[in-house]
This record gives C-alpha cells, sequence and structure tokens, in this order.
C-alpha cells in the first residue's frame, strides 16, 4: 500500500509534465527561406565589398563590373539592367531580385 502512495503521484507528476512541456508544432518548422532575413543592397550606391558579400554568385570581380558599368552609364534605372554587366545572367538575377536595391 506504501507502494502505491508513492508511485501515484510520480505517475502523476510524470504525466503533467510531459503534457504541459513544450512540444515542436507544425508552426515551428519553417523553412530556412522564411527564417533568413532578406537584406536589401543598393547597387547604385554600394562597395564592392559590399555587393560581393550580399549577393549570390557575385564575387568581387563581377562587383567591380558592377561598379565600374554604373560609373561608366550612369545608376542602374531597372534590376534589368545588371544583365548588361558582363557576368551577369539571368539565373543570378533571378537569385538576388528580392536583395536588390535601387
Amino acid at each position: 500500500m506504501k507502494n502505491i502512495r508513492v508511485i501515484i503521484p510520480s505517475l502523476l507528476v510524470l504525466v503533467f509534465s510531459l503534457y504541459l512541456s513544450p512540444t515542436i508544432t507544425a508552426n515551428d518548422a519553417r523553412p530556412e527561406a522564411i527564417k533568413q532575413v532578406v537584406t536589401k543592397i543598393n547597387v547604385n550606391s554600394a562597395s564592392v565589398a559590399e555587393l560581393a558579400e550580399k549577393l549570390e554568385g557575385v564575387g568581387t570581380e563581377k562587383a567591380q563590373l558592377i561598379v565600374e558599368h554604373r560609373e561608366k552609364h550612369g545608376p542602374f534605372t531597372s534590376v534589368e539592367q545588371l544583365l548588361d554587366v558582363k557576368g551577369i545572367g539571368a539565373a543570378t538575377l533571378k537569385k538576388n531580385r528580392d536583395k536588390i536595391q535601387l
């Protein structure tokens, strides 16, 4: 009988602790894309280093070409004008479209 007096409260504590413990729900399983904060970069004022760091698939060489194009032809007035820069293709533009600010 003494064992039952000890076991029952212990089981109650166990059941309630399992019931009240935090669980992972479907809402917690968000895709990584949602978890990442999209940082915009102004291609008309960003430095070579900033462009290379923040744009996917753009290293320092392509970033330098973006800056040179901007200096030679003036500021970009549309995102699509980046396609005029050597080495920037449709795939690179598509990956970065949401990050680019004019």
